[in-house]
Parts: C-alpha cells; structure tokens; sequence
C-alpha cells in the first residue's frame, strides 16, 4: 500500500512539529497554505496555535470554504488544541468574527483550562491507543462540552479527545511529547478512507 500523503495546515502553530510526527507514524507529510494544494490530499491535520488567527488567516488564503466543502465530502482530519476548535460544529464563547471548518458535532469552550501559565501536563487513558496511557501537553487548552461523537479521553469529567467518523480531535498537543502514538491512530484512519475508495474506484 501507498504511503498516505497528510497535509498540515500550515498558517499559523506548531506546524513543523506535526510534520515530524507524521513521518514517525508512517505518513508523507506536506504544508498546506493555498486551497489548490488540498487536492492531493488523503489527510490533514490542523495544529495547534490561536484559533481566531487561523480561522482569520484560513478566511484571508480563501481556504476556508474548501475546507468545509473537503471534510463534507470525507477527508480524514485531525485537529489538536486550536485544531480542535477548528473543527467543532459550535464554539461556546467565539472571538469576534470567528469561524469554524465544523464537522464534529461539539461544543466546544476556548482556554477552558486557564491561560498560558496554567498549562499542565496529565497522562490520559486515550481509546484506541494501545501501550500505555498518553502524556496530554494542554496550552491554553479547550475542552468539549458537549457532543454527540465518540469520547476517546476525559479529564475531570471533561472530553479531551473524540472521534467522528473520519474526524479526530485534542485537546492536548501530542506532536510535543514525542510519542507518536495518536498521530499513528489518525494514519491508520487515513489508510482505512484511501482502501474503502480504492474498493469503491474498483
């Protein structure tokens, strides 16, 4: 089988940290700024970073409808930390003209854990992520606090990891720990998304 080509939306965050992370997890890694670029994806993956200013940047680059329009149509993506908000159907608290690619259904809450200074770090029982629980890195982390997906890890009763469908998101930043373990957990979903269209292309 191909190795899977994952892009990393690369308009603002700890994009390089994420490529790293997916070539340890088996996949090929590529940025991604400009909307002709999604095309030749099998994944994407959305980094951490501040989400207003993604959402702002991904509004200015003309990426944010295609990709709406990529996810609607079953491009697997994870999101971590603003990622994660990225990909929420409803923000509890948006900036200002904050805008969303959607596609899980939560709500999600910004900075639900503190500001800067009150990053921590947890280890957390993640579903589907065999080996030992997952060392969480939460920045100025969201939390989900509602949502009608699959709840993978919690923290104080609060979702920090779910899954819907082809869609994965954190809370926490494991593209920090060195442990590769939940970027492998996407491949594996991207792998799963290229066989079922190769089946169908039969």
């Amino acid at each position: 089988m191909r190795i899977p080509t994952v892009g990393v939306l690369a308009l603002q965050g700890d994009v390089r940290e994420h490529l790293a992370a997916l070539t340890e997890a088996g996949a090929r890694p590529v940025t991604v700024r400009r909307p002709e670029e999604l095309d030749a994806l099998d994944g994407l993956v959305i980094p951490g970073g501040e989400s207003t200013t993604i959402s702002k940047l991904a509004h200015a680059f003309g990426l944010l409808e295609p990709l709406r329009q990529r996810v609607r149509e079953g491009l697997p993506a994870y999101g971590s930390c603003a990622g994660m908000i990225m990909l929420a159907n409803k923000i509890l608290d948006p900036r200002s003209g904050q805008e969303t690619i959607g596609g899980i259904d939560m709500v999600v809450r910004r900075n639900a854990f503190g500001r800067q200074n009150e990053s921590f770090e947890a280890e957390l029982a993640v579903t589907g992520v065999e080996g030992g629980p997952v060392e969480g890195v939460f920045i100025r982390a969201p939390w989900v606090e509602s949502t009608a997906a699959e709840v993978l890890a919690e923290v104080d009763g609060h979702p920090v990891a779910v899954r819907q469908g082809r869609l994965l998101a954190t809370s926490f930043h494991p593209e920090l720990t060195g442990d590769h373990r939940v970027h492998a957990l996407f491949v594996d979903m991207v792998r799963e998304a290229v066989e079922e269209r190769s089946e169908v292309g039969d």
